[in-house]
């Protein structure tokens, strides 16, 4: 029943998006037809290889602000890709490196700024990546990939409509993948699923490389995955794949999809690979195993993402909206509620409200959590669990009625939400029919 299984769907457009139309697009670092140079049989749009050949250009050109900033652009990618964020570090060095060297006109690379708001966002400073894009868009207003940056920074804070007016111009200005990807996401938000899959399936058909090409798969699969479709999501994830084989997001859906179908073995597997890889899925991983009755084996992986999260913390990096999310389900209900307010002082996005409505009503207010169950729903809460969420709240206050209405409504959307959740959505029906 956790949200802690995997980033805002927002922040794979972050970095995807913005990082290869920044790369590609006109006056950018790349064209698509001069791909980086490098060893003779390499894909062009290998980034690991990518990444050594930027650094083996530096070690020629130290002083090129061009290509510290492609370089961060690719370690931005790269992070997204792999769900490693060690990357994110390397990618602040590269930006900043390039930020402080000078250009023709004596301005800062305005690619290094635009990733430098990529990278807020990624780190879940949407203020932060607002200030950046503003800054970009001061100086070159037409480089689109500075009003993904804004679109996907607004749409955290809960500023729909700002979100809406910079994905305009966006589309307007270059309507691409990076620009279809974040459309098919607003579509998705306001519950309009058959336009955000004609948005993905035209993504999926201009994209270029492996990478771009996986990610909107992946972004089909979650599609599929919310609207209850397992067999779709694991068709799309595992086309993804095939694409990418390290595509930890991908690697994670199929997963889930496989657990659904009820694929254990399999599922298990997939898991175990992603949570070497990445911790990013433990948390779902653990309830797995603790809705398959392994409670030491989902302790184990519980115990990874407190201690992950512990050392975020020592670093400034406190996620509070996944420990959040870990305490409500897991631990410590005040804790989470604590976690959660924190979070809301800094976006007041969809997410955020159902998380913290589902944290108070652990922590038995749930007159409180009602009102943030409400507004996620006002934001647009299509989604199974927000229903499951509200459907619990409302039964602790009572209102039988509404309660199942809301639980018909989470299994309706996606009988396989949650595992656990979904089983108790369905026992608690039948006690009331």
């Amino acid at each position: 029943m956790s949200r802690t299984r995997r980033l805002p769907p927002l922040l794979g457009c972050v970095l995807l998006g913005g990082v290869l139309l920044a790369l590609y697009a006109p006056g950018g670092v790349l064209r698509r037809d001069e791909p980086p140079p490098g060893p003779a049989g390499r894909s062009p749009y290998d980034l690991s290889g990518s990444i050594e050949d930027a650094q083996d250009r530096l070690r020629h050109r130290p002083d090129d602000a061009a290509i510290w900033a492609s370089l961060g652009l690719l370690y931005l990618e790269q992070g997204r890709r792999t769900a490693d964020g060690a990357y994110y570090g390397k990618a602040q060095g590269a930006f900043e490196r390039s930020l402080r060297l000078p250009t023709g006109d004596g301005e800062p690379y305005i690619d290094a700024v635009i990733g430098m708001g990529a990278l807020a966002n990624a780190r879940h400073d949407f203020a932060g990546a607002v200030r950046w894009a503003e800054r970009a868009r001061e100086a070159a207003p037409y480089r689109w990939p500075l009003y993904g940056v804004l679109t996907d920074a607004y749409l955290e804070l809960g500023q729909y409509e700002r979100a809406e007016r910079a994905l305009r111009r966006m589309l307007d200005g270059r309507p691409d993948l990076a620009s279809f990807t974040r459309a098919a996401r607003l579509e998705q938000l306001h519950g309009r699923t058959g336009p955000a899959r004609r948005l993905l399936l035209r993504a999926c058909e201009i994209a270029g490389a492996p990478a771009e090409y996986a990610f909107c798969q992946w972004q089909l699969g979650e599609l599929s995955w919310n609207g209850g479709d397992a067999r779709g999501a694991l068709a799309a994830y595992t086309r993804a794949l095939a694409a990418d084989p390290g595509h930890v997001p991908s690697r994670a859906g199929k997963a889930r999809a496989e657990a659904a179908l009820g694929h254990l073995d399999q599922a298990r597997h997939d898991y175990a690979t992603v949570v070497t890889r990445s911790p990013s899925s433990v948390v779902e991983y653990g309830e797995l195993l603790e809705h398959l009755g392994d409670r030491a084996a989902a302790r184990r992986q519980y115990a990874v993402f407190t201690a992950q999260h512990k050392l975020l913390a020592a670093g400034g990096n406190a996620d509070d909206l996944a420990m959040g999310t870990y305490e409500a389900n897991h631990g410590d209900p005040e804790a989470a509620v604590r976690h959660l307010r924190a979070e809301w002082r800094r976006r007041r996005s969809v997410v955020v409200a159902d998380a913290l409505g589902w944290a108070l009503h652990k922590a038995g207010r749930h007159a409180e959590a009602a009102e943030y169950a409400a507004r996620a729903a006002r934001l647009g809460g299509h989604d199974a669990l927000f229903a499951y969420h509200r459907g619990e709240i409302e039964r602790a206050l009572g209102h039988t009625e509404s309660a199942r209405a809301h639980l018909t409504r989470a299994l309706s959307i996606n009988p396989h939400f949650s595992p656990a959740g979904a089983a108790r959505a369905r026992a608690l029906l039948a006690a009331t029919a």
